[in-house]
């Protein structure tokens, strides 16, 4: 919960300064600036990478947390890896403020588009996050097949007929609602994998070697990465779940088919993959660096392995330049063949979690992304069908955080949830 700065933490706090000043003398503009220094609100202490932006312009905070901008806007946006966002409109600031970033570790269940709409679905999730002390929800705002649950303006939204189920009657009084709770949410975007645009656009989808459509084991059409000009639809959509105030823009499947014999746009290259890939994030960073939101991307656990690009466009050390957070999918169903002296995942959920993470932050260490993985919270599918319950989930928890992760986020399909695990691992932290 956020509290009232009070006059007596002047002397450990530092001060942030902002000013405002006329800028033309017909009132038309007016000039803002801001000048000050970014800090821990529990600690104090600086934060050093804060990005403040004003105005469209942007700057990155030194190793003293200082930063310094100017501009006609008189909202500034700051945001933080590892911190909750702050807004500050400098037209109301008369005198210095005590200003600073609240950590945030976040903690989440998944809700799809059909899971935020039912109450039936929904309020007992909310319930589960209440009770088990969780502070955060992943929301589907384009979901798997394609689906948008609000009424979206992007044009081609309406024409692949992405709206016709129609879930969240007002995107923005949502957001509101959850953080009212005090929930940090996440807008998750499905990319390349969009049954419907593949139907509205055939010629920019995936095709077999002999020019037939390509569909996945779902029986799902995807969007052939190369083909820039489908990549302002998922953006359209990103920019406005950020609008809506949501804190992350998480993007999944923001990858090439793992299949083998099919054609693209351009010959599909290690380099050529990673290039469409990256170019992608590239501009969604573009995009959505006037919203001052955070961007995720979603991957398979293997990337935290593999050196290679794994033949889907996904390499670590690619993509830590461009997002906030790498979100490893490390479900122990999805690790066929083991890792290294754990042949058996279903036997190791801990070990799966946790040496994962360990390669993956050892490889890229040079750059301040972080890592907050999606945990397994449904029966296993690939080897004996066991039920993940209470000690699953707990293993997957406690090695998320033994490895110093940014929170982790629970996925079952279905929208269930329980306390299990949850519950006994917050006890246990609080103890």
């Amino acid at each position: 919960m956020n509290h009232p700065f009070h006059l007596a933490g002047l002397c450990r706090l530092i001060i942030l300064s902002a000013w405002m000043s006329a800028a033309c003398l017909d009132g038309t503009s007016l000039a803002a600036s801001f000048s000050g220094t970014v800090i821990d609100k529990d600690s104090g202490k600086p934060i050093r990478g804060a990005i403040a932006t004003l105005d469209g312009q942007q700057q990155v905070s030194d190793a003293a947390g200082h930063v310094a901008l100017s501009g006609t806007s008189s909202m500034l946006r700051i945001r933080a890896l590892g911190y909750k966002r702050a807004e500050i409109d400098l037209g109301r600031i008369q005198d210095p403020q005590q200003i600073a970033l609240e950590p945030i570790a976040a903690k989440a269940v998944y809700l799809s588009i059909y899971g935020i709409g039912a109450a039936s679905l929904r309020e007992p999730a909310l319930q589960v996050i209440e009770s088990a002390g969780l502070n955060a929800v992943v929301i589907d705002m384009k979901g798997d097949g394609g689906q948008i649950p609000y009424a979206s303006a992007v044009p081609l939204a309406s024409r692949t007929g992405a709206l016709r189920v129609r879930t969240v009657g007002d995107l923005p009084k949502l957001v509101t609602g959850l953080k009212s709770r005090g929930l940090y949410t996440i807008a998750r975007i499905v990319v390349f994998k969009d049954n419907l645009l593949a139907s509205a656009q055939p010629a920019w989808t995936v095709r077999r070697n002999d020019g037939s459509l390509w569909k996945d084991t779902e029986g799902q059409s995807w969007i052939d990465p190369f083909r820039t000009e489908a990549w302002n639809y998922s953006l359209g959509v990103a920019e406005e779940a950020a609008a809506a105030g949501f804190d992350e823009v998480q993007f999944d499947y923001v990858r090439f088919p793992d299949a083998t014999g099919l054609r693209f746009a351009e010959i599909p290259t290690q380099a050529n993959r990673i290039g469409a890939i990256t170019g992608f994030l590239r501009e969604a960073r573009r995009r959505l660096q006037p919203y001052n939101v955070f961007i995720a991307v979603d991957v398979f656990g293997y990337i935290c392995w593999n050196r290679t690009d794994t033949n889907i466009g996904q390499r670590l050390e690619d993509l830590a330049p461009l997002v906030d957070y790498i979100s490893p999918m490390l479900y122990p169903s999805g690790f066929q063949f083991g890792i290294p002296a754990y042949r058996n995942p279903m036997l190791a959920p801990y070990a799966i979690v946790h040496n994962s993470l360990d390669a993956a932050r050892e490889r890229t260490s040079g750059y301040p992304v972080r890592f907050r993985p999606w945990l397994q919270a449904f029966r296993d599918y690939a080897f004996d069908q066991r039920r993940f319950g209470a000690g699953e989930i707990r293993a997957q928890i406690d090695a998320a955080e033994a490895a110093g992760t940014s929170g982790w986020m629970l996925w079952n399909p279905r929208n269930v949830y329980s306390t299990e695990g949850i519950v006994r691992m917050q006890t246990d932290v609080r103890d």
